[in-house]
């Protein structure tokens, strides 16, 4: 159901600081495009330094009298998000398939996603609770609880625009923190509505703002003396510069980096749902997940009726824009992505995979970023489309001649966000599960996302930190330990047994 039409301004995006929207004031913007159509439809800030200054000093406001609010009335205003979110669920859904292009059903599922954490984040009361040892010596206690750090940050990718913010600033919210966000400058104005939603919902101003940019304003946050922790999803090489520079700085840094997902299929699995799973998790979302598989390692016999329905398959795949109905694969982000995926495809052909289905070659009307689901077979493991994230809709398929040595192939991956096998063997499920590098690994499903309360385990270069996003991790990460030992001495006007 539809609470009405969005308040935000179609044109430049503003800033949503201190509990309200902010014009924004730069000198360089970027145009904010629909991807199905290729058309311009806002354009959204990149230097507004100024705005982050504001935004930073209106969550330090905001942040004692916050943090000093009782646990159960931060849950409370969680509760009624959640109410605001699921009656906005189908609005929030045509915001991400708008900015983002994925289909609306997928869509749907990733705003329910996010809605799955604010559920977990109205739970605090019970995850936040402390320990005590009375008695610890003769008169002495000992309790531990958990506080809040204060102001705290996350800059988001494009792929997800609200499911990733909800990963980050409920839980740190419920905590006792206050927030900064920076959405992708590519998919920045769901982020604005989530803002607004969670006004509505009861928050102060100056608990969570929202404020846009590009790299500068990425740095600007890395660097700022206020900002006590860092939450960032996005590519490898800049999760790393992220982890690396904002540690130094002696923040707290969760630090979510890039993937290249391993499934193995085996002669004995039931191909008609191998199939499906894969065709799901590589070609959905247009390969633009962290969690899309990537690599099919083939097992034995399997692999020639595999190709060929892999083939079918994506030769049957309804491919257009995102709002259509029966569409199943939407547009890439941006043209210059689509043209970098492509580079990956004529890498393959250049280095001698061959190429089953070429998504280069099929045709669609309008100016959208399109591209075809594209399928490899005899890669190789030192082949570029084999060992590199290409966020795009590509399967390459690697022939190996049983499950050790596809686990051996999977495990040289400097990634390990995510890895499946399909099989009907419990042993081969078992020994995949104890063997694979991978923090999420999936049984016969072809997306091995965890649900909220459990955390998002990358692995390797997948992930830069201690504490994972969600799940109880989450609490860990925006809260520090304060233990207090009490002593106290008998003065004599207590009644002694």
């Amino acid at each position: 159901m539809r609470t009405g039409a969005p308040s935000v301004p179609e044109s430049l995006l503003p800033h949503y600081i201190d509990g309200g929207f902010r014009a924004p004031v730069a000198s360089e913007w970027m145009p904010v495009y629909n991807p199905a159509t290729g058309e311009a439809t806002a354009r959204v800030a990149m230097d507004d330094s100024r705005a982050l200054e504001d935004a930073v000093a209106a969550a330090r406001r905001a942040f004692p009298d916050w943090a000093a609010t009782p646990i159960m009335e931060r849950a409370r205003v969680m509760f009624r998000y959640r109410d605001l979110l699921e009656q906005a669920h189908e609005e929030l859904a045509r915001s991400v398939t708008d900015e983002h292009g994925k289909v609306l059903d997928d869509a749907y599922a990733e705003v329910g996603r996010g809605i799955e954490v604010v559920e977990l984040a109205a739970s605090a009361p019970s995850v936040m609770k402390g320990e005590v040892v009375a008695n610890i010596a003769h008169g002495v206690d000992v309790e531990m609880v958990r506080v809040p750090l204060g102001v705290v940050a996350g800059l988001t990718p494009f792929n997800f625009p609200a499911m990733i913010p909800l990963w980050m600033f409920p839980i740190a919210l419920v905590a006792g923190n206050t927030f900064v966000l920076k959405p992708s400058e590519r998919t920045p104005r769901t982020a604005l509505r989530l803002a607004e939603l969670l006004t509505a919902a009861g928050l102060p101003p100056g608990v969570l703002n929202v404020v846009h940019g590009g790299a500068g304003t990425a740095s600007a946050i890395l660097a700022h003396p206020d900002v006590r922790a860092v939450s960032f999803v996005g590519s490898e090489p800049v999760a790393r510069h992220v982890y690396e520079t904002a540690a130094s700085r002696h923040k707290r840094v969760q630090a979510l980096g890039g993937a290249k997902n391993f499934h193995v299929v085996m002669p004995d699995a039931v191909l008609d749902d191998a199939v499906r799973g894969l065709v799901s998790s590589g070609y959905g979302s247009a390969g633009e997940r962290c969690l899309a598989c990537s690599v099919v390692l083939a097992v034995g016999d399997v692999a020639d009726p595999l190709v060929a329905a892999l083939q079918a398959a994506g030769d049957h795949l309804r491919v257009g824009p995102g709002t259509q109905a029966g569409t199943e694969m939407g547009p890439l982000i941006r043209r210059e992505h689509r043209d970098r995926v492509i580079g990956f495809i004529e890498s393959g052909e250049r280095e001698g995979a061959s190429l089953v289905r070429d998504g280069r070659r099929d045709r669609f009307a309008g100016e959208g970023f399109f591209l075809g689901p594209t399928l490899f077979d005899h890669v190789r493991a030192d082949m570029t489309i084999a060992r590199e994230e290409i966020f795009g809709p590509v399967l390459s398929v690697i022939r190996v001649p049983d499950l050790g040595a596809a686990v051996a192939l999977a495990n040289t991956s400097a990634f390990g966000n995510t890895a499946s096998i399909y099989t009907r063997s419990g042993r081969a499920a078992r020994y995949f599960r104890d063997h694979i590098e991978a923090g999420m690994v999936g049984v016969n499903v072809g997306v091995a996302a965890p649900v909220a309360i459990f955390p998002f385990a990358g692995w390797k270069t997948s992930f830069y930190g201690d504490l994972h996003a969600t799940g109880t991790d989450g609490y860990r990460f925006y809260t520090e330990l304060r233990v207090v030992t009490s002593r106290w001495p008998d003065d004599g006007t207590a009644p002694v047994p």
